[in-house]
């Protein structure tokens, strides 16, 4: 395996600590890095089509959920990585944009939900389409089958810490 930054952080803490086991950072601490990595070649990508991180979220879930691609905001909050609060504030600019209208909910004429526009509809499916051929970019290091087994073991990984999370916040 090649040397890399935290192959050096690693053996700094050995020589300074023998005693702690480091090798948490060993996973951890190069997650973290290709995550911030990743995340500024994904918004470069967003950035092209004027998007931000939270407005892409917002388009890309009206999209994926298919015909009317309409949902009321807390669906949306549900199922993005944006908080309730900030809804508003995505929503408000995809609309001043042009991307998405307010209209009254056809369940419930008091709720007001978020439909993509043609135009928004046009975007959505271009940027998703660049952001789809920049992620296999970013990919291509690694053949499929390492990719497949990183993907079963994030996805473990992830569901053991969201079932911690659910359990704390359930007690």
């Amino acid at each position: 395996m090649s040397q890399d930054l935290v192959s050096h952080i690693l053996t700094q803490w050995k020589a300074e600590r023998p005693d702690l086991d480091s090798s948490p950072i060993a996973v951890v601490a190069r997650i973290h890095r290709l995550g911030n990595y990743l995340r500024r070649e994904i918004l470069a990508v967003y950035a092209q089509y004027g998007l931000g991180e939270g407005e892409f979220d917002v388009l890309a879930t009206l999209r994926r959920n298919g015909e009317p691609y309409a949902m009321l905001p807390t669906q949306l909050s549900q199922q993005t990585m944006v908080t309730s609060g900030g809804m508003t504030k995505q929503v408000d600019r995809l609309e001043k944009a042009g991307l998405v209208v307010r209209e009254a909910s056809p369940h419930d004429r008091r709720k007001k939900s978020v439909r993509l526009t043609a135009k928004g509809l046009e975007l959505i499916d271009q940027a998703f389409e660049h952001h789809m051929s920049n992620e296999k970019r970013l990919l291509a290091a690694l053949p499929s089958e390492d990719r497949d087994d990183l993907t079963r073991i994030l996805s473990q990984w992830m569901s053991a810490l969201e079932q911690d999370v659910s359990d704390f916040s359930a007690g």
